[in-house]
């Protein structure tokens, strides 16, 4: 992978997925939904999940170069 593609991947995998991770957080922490219309608890984990998958495809970006 060429070396400009894959900074801007990162860092855009990056940030969605801590913006993703403290969004997340700071819901589950003032006990408001995540998402409305979901039980609670599985919209806190696929949020978790997600936030978690998008950091970690943002390691692999940065790790490639």
């Amino acid at each position: 992978m060429e070396s400009g593609p894959a900074i801007f991947a990162g860092t855009v995998f990056e940030l969605v997925g801590a913006a993703l991770l403290v969004w997340t957080a700071a819901r589950v922490r003032h006990r408001e939904p995540v998402a409305l219309g979901v039980n609670r608890a599985v919209s806190a984990t696929v949020a978790s999940v997600a936030a978690v998958v998008a950091l970690t495809l943002g390691a692999w970006c940065f790790a490639r170069l």
